[in-house]
């Protein structure tokens, strides 16, 4: 019997790209659900859902991701972030696994190594820590669940840097983007493709691999060189882009300075390839 999985936030940049690898995956029945179809903060809905429509994996990809705006709306992001994977992880409990996406933020960005999944984590903005705080919901109710944190997400969906960039890049003559942040550029796309590798992988050697791994791209780079290339590719030269400190463009939230994750773990567990950061980039423009 076709194994049924349940995406959450399936409007978001995530959401939207395991929407388009559904077709390549017939052996699943995949049930793609945003706030209209399962308010995630309503934990007797959430349950009563999980139970009826059988669900055998979960796929949260829902998530409060205003970073500045968070700073504020503190109520609001935890019960996203943090709440509503309780409510999930309680629904699942002894029924589903859950594939739960989390973020770099939950480091405090002063390494200068890659972050390995054993690092200590410090989170340093509310919804850093309201996504580390969802991470210890999930662990503390179904231990045996599975979390993929990524960092510097963009897709051809939703809002993201890339889009900012081309749409400001054909706008404005010049440009000033913070140069010291380091980090590696996330394509949704191949995300996605590497969380349905871990569920086809657990269906094949009938063991979920539980535990927590990091996903982004491979390489390193700067928002400033970053933005280069994806004006570039993009075909945009009427615009100069300057590089200046994280000191010249203060934020509300604190920006992690450093953000690079070390991907051996799910390569060598899940046996996935990762695409290089400028790859991905040209592949994701080239679909815009």
């Amino acid at each position: 019997m076709a194994k049924n999985i349940l995406i959450t936030g399936a409007k978001g940049q995530l959401g939207s790209e395991l929407s388009e690898l559904f077709s390549q995956y017939p052996e699943f029945n995949f049930i793609p659900t945003d706030i209209a179809e399962l308010d995630l903060t309503n934990k007797e809905a959430v349950a009563s859902f999980v139970s009826e429509q059988k669900i055998d994996y979960i796929v949260n990809c829902a998530a409060y991701t205003a970073v500045d705006k968070a700073e504020d709306d503190i109520d609001l992001c935890y019960k996203i972030n943090r709440d509503a994977v309780r409510n999930l992880a309680e629904a699942a409990a002894g029924k589903a696994k859950i594939i739960h996406v989390s973020t770099d933020y939950v480091f405090d960005g002063t390494a200068v190594n890659p972050y390995q999944e054993t690092d200590a984590t410090n989170p340093q903005s509310v919804y850093g820590k309201s996504k580390l705080a969802g991470e210890e919901a999930l662990w503390t109710v179904c231990p045996e669940s599975l979390i993929i944190r990524t960092a510097w997400l963009y897709s051809i969906y939703g809002n993201n840097f890339v889009k900012t960039m081309i749409r400001l890049g054909k706008e404005r003559p010049d440009l000033n983007v913070v140069a010291d942040q380091k980090g590696t550029p996330t394509y949704a796309a191949d995300l996605a493709q590497a969380i349905l590798s871990v569920i086809v992988h657990a269906e094949k050697t009938n063991a979920f691999p539980a535990g927590i791994y990091h996903y982004s791209n491979e390489g390193i780079t700067s928002w400033f060189e970053f933005t280069e290339l994806i004006h570039q590719l993009a075909g945009i030269t009427t615009c100069n882009v300057h590089p200046i400190p994280t000191s010249q463009y203060p934020t509300k939230a604190t920006r992690p300075m450093y953000s690079v994750l070390d991907k051996t773990k799910i390569k060598q567990t899940v046996g996935i390839i990762v695409p290089q950061w400028e790859e991905s980039l040209k592949r994701c423009i080239e679909r815009m």
